[in-house]
C-alpha cells in the first residue's frame, strides 16, 4: 500500500493499458515544508520532509520503439510521445512531467538505445495543495526509468533531471528543495538541505516523544508553479542578487539589511528580507530541533507566515484564516507551507488538541464563506522506493 494507492491496483490498470505486466513499479511521496520557503532557488536552506501521500508509476519496457507513453485513470486518454523528439515547448498539460523526466534524464549520458517504455500513473498527493505533487511525479518517474534504462544515476542526477524536466519542458521555475525531499525523506524525520552545496542532514522530529502532530489545512485554493506569481517572485530575487552584486541571495546576511535598504527599492528590499530571515529561521530551527526545543521551532513557524505574507506577499485570506485560527485554538507555530498564492497551511499543536483544532477551522471557514478546508494530521515518512 503506497498512501491510499494500491500497488496491486496500479498493476491492474497498467495491464488494463497496454496489455502486459509492468516491469517496475515505484512510488515518491509529495512533501510538507516545514520551515524555509522560496530559498531554494536563492542558494539557500529548507527543511522539508515526505509526507505519506505518494503517486505510484508502473513502467514497462517496450521492444522496436522509442515512443513514451503515459496514462492514469486521473487523466483521460494516453499521452505519447517519441523520445528523441520530446524537447521544451513539445508537451504540455500533466503528461508534460513525465514525459519531461525521460526526456532530462536521456540528457543526463548517452542512452544508445533505451527502447520506449509505457508508464501508468496513480496518486493521492493533492494537486496545486503545495505539497508538491510534481515532485512525487518526477521522482517516481525518474526512480523507474533510472533502473529500466539502467542508468546508475545518483540521487542528485536524478533530482536535477527532475528540476530540469519541471524547469524547462513544464516551464515551471521551481528550485531543487520538492525533488531532494521526495528521494531523501525518513520517518519522523526533515531533511536539511544547502540548497548550495546540496548537503543533506537528517534531523529527526521526535514528535512522537513530545506528543505533537503536525496537522495539515488544505484550504482549497489552487495553484500553479508555471502561472506568473512564483515567476514574479523569482525574477525578483534574482534581479535583486543582480543589483547587489552577488551570486544569489543566499550571500545577503541579516546584518547586511541596512544597506541593502539603501539600494534597492520598497517591494525588492522586502522579497530580500524574507528570504534573508527565512534562512536564518531554517537554521534556528535545525538547532532548536537538536535540543529538542520543539516550542521554539513553533515560534519560528509562525514569523515565517508572517514573512511570507508581509513580504513576500504569497500568503491569501484563506491561509492566514488557517494560520491564525490554529494560533488561537492552542498550536505552538502555524504558516502556510508550499510556494503560495493558494494551497496549505500547517500547525505544529499537542495531539490530543488536534481534534478540536479540525473543527474550529471548518467552523471558521463557514463563518467566512469560504469552502470547507480539508484537514488531516501528516506524517513524516519515507522517500522514493521500489515497490515491485
Amino acid at each position: 500500500m503506497a498512501g491510499q494507492v494500491t500497488v496491486d491496483g496500479v498493476v491492474r490498470g497498467f495491464a488494463g493499458s497496454y496489455g502486459r505486466d509492468p516491469d517496475a513499479v515505484w512510488s515518491a511521496p509529495g512533501r510538507v515544508n516545514l520551515i524555509g520557503e522560496h530559498t531554494d532557488y536563492n542558494a539557500g536552506l529548507v527543511l522539508p520532509f515526505a509526507i505519506g501521500q505518494r503517486t505510484v508509476v508502473a513502467a514497462g519496457l517496450r521492444d522496436g520503439s522509442d515512443d513514451v507513453a503515459v496514462t492514469s485513470t486521473m487523466f483521460p486518454g494516453v499521452a505519447r510521445a517519441r523520445l528523441a523528439g520530446i524537447a521544451p515547448g513539445t508537451v504540455s498539460g500533466w503528461s508534460g512531467y513525465p514525459l519531461g523526466v525521460a526526456w532530462a534524464l536521456s540528457k543526463l549520458r548517452p542512452l544508445g538505445a533505451p527502447g520506449g517504455v509505457d508508464l501508468f500513473v496513480e496518486s493521492d498527493v493533492p494537486a496545486g495543495a503545495g505539497l508538491s505533487s510534481s515532485a512525487a511525479l518526477e521522482i517516481a518517474v525518474a526512480s523507474a526509468l533510472n533502473q529500466l534504462w539502467n542508468l546508475a544515476a545518483t540521487d542528485p542526477e536524478l533530482a536535477h533531471a527532475s528540476q530540469r524536466a519541471e524547469n524547462e519542458v513544464v516551464g515551471a521555475p521551481t528550485g531543487i528543495m520538492d525533488q531532494f525531499a521526495s528521494l531523501l525523506g525518513q520517518a519522523d524525520a526533515a531533511v536539511f538541505l544547502d540548497c548550495r552545496t546540496e548537503h543533506t542532514q537528517i534531523v529527526p522530529l521526535r514528535l512522537r516523544q513530545a506528543g505533537l502532530d503536525i496537522v495539515l489545512i488544505d484550504t482549497g485554493e489552487r495553484h500553479s508553479h508555471a502561472a506568473g506569481g512564483y515567476a514574479a517572485r523569482r525574477a525578483s530575487c534574482e534581479r535583486a542578487a543582480r543589483e547587489l552584486g552577488v551570486p544569489a541571495l543566499r550571500d545577503v546576511g541579516v546584518d547586511d539589511l541596512p544597506g541593502v535598504a539603501s539600494i534597492l527599492d520598497e517591494e525588492t528590499f522586502r522579497r530580500v528580507r524574507h528570504v534573508v530571515t527565512e534562512n536564518e529561521r531554517v537554521a534556528a530551527t535545525v538547532r532548536a530541533l537538536g535540543a529538542d526545543d520543539l516550542a521554539a521551532v513553533g515560534g519560528l513557524l509562525t514569523a515565517s507566515h508572517a514573512s511570507m505574507r508581509d513580504d513576500f506577499e504569497i500568503s491569501t485570506p484563506a491561509l492566514d484564516l488557517a494560520v491564525d485560527t490554529a494560533l488561537r485554538f492552542g498550536a505552538a507555530g502555524a504558516r502556510m507551507t508550499g510556494g503560495g498564492f493558494g494551497g496549505a497551511a500547517i500547525a505544529l499543536i499537542d495531539r490530543d488538541r488536534a481534534p478540536a483544532l479540525t473543527g474550529a477551522v471548518k467552523a471558521a471557514f463557514s463563518t467566512a464563506g469560504l469552502p470547507a478546508p480539508q484537514v488531516r494530521r501528516v506524517t513524516p515518512s519515507l522517500g522514493a522506493r521500489r515497490e515491485s
